[in-house]
């Protein structure tokens, strides 16, 4: 059976994140009304601008629909102002989203878009190819509770990519690099939660990810 993954549809770079999806094997639904989460096995929420993603999270009335979905087990992955709705804290004070990463994080930490850049990054996790990582006006992990688990940080030693149980999170844009182990990982995660069995409760099997790189 195919994995249905949703894409938050509403506002940013969602159309990559569902051709990435459709790379490694998954099926994309693009998610734009809370009937649609309904039958779906995990959801990405993109890269995009974060405070208009929280008005149209809200007058779609999308939030406690995912709330209920990342509470299931489901996966959840943000990209960039995606990791910014899934923090439990915002550097201003500003009113979390949906507060399912015990991180604080700091809008726009690298400056405007003309200060993007792009970084090979370490993700054992992901295998020993390095990602090739695109940041764009990206946001930074300045604090990270005691159960989430550092995927990836900056040479200098900024945080960039996390983990928290079903939550996944990165700093930068994986889907603009033509890179799919992340969308592969919440893939195998998202297939788990689907069809739980003996493997249920245990860590994604990321053997056959690891091998292929990007």
């Amino acid at each position: 059976m195919t994995t249905r993954i949703g894409v938050l549809a509403l506002q940013g770079a969602f159309a990559e994140h569902v051709a990435a999806l459709r790379a490694v094997g998954a099926e994309p639904v693009e998610i734009r009304l809370p009937v649609q989460l309904e039958d779906v096995d995990g959801l990405v929420i993109p890269g995009g601008e974060s405070t208009t993603m929280r008005r149209l999270i809200a007058r779609w009335g999308l939030r406690q629909p995912i709330l209920d979905l990342a509470a299931s087990g489901a996966p959840v992955f943000g990209t960039c102002a995606g990791m910014i709705v899934l923090a439990r804290d915002i550097v201003g004070g500003e009113e979390p989203v949906l507060p399912l990463l015990d991180v604080t994080v700091e809008r726009n930490a690298f400056g405007r878009q003309l200060d993007s850049f792009e970084a090979e990054l370490d993700v054992p996790l992901l295998g020993s190819t390095p990602v090739h990582a695109v940041f764009i006006r990206a946001p930074i992990i300045e604090r990270v509770g005691p159960d989430v688990d550092v995927l990836a940080r900056l040479p200098g030693g900024r945080i960039v990519a996390v983990r928290q149980g079903n939550v996944v999170a990165t700093s930068f844009h994986p889907e603009l690099a033509g890179e799919t182990r992340f969308h592969r990982l919440v893939a195998t995660m998202a297939a788990e939660h689907a069809e739980p069995g003996e493997g249920s409760g245990r860590e994604p099997d990321l053997a056959g990810l690891q091998q292929r790189g990007r």
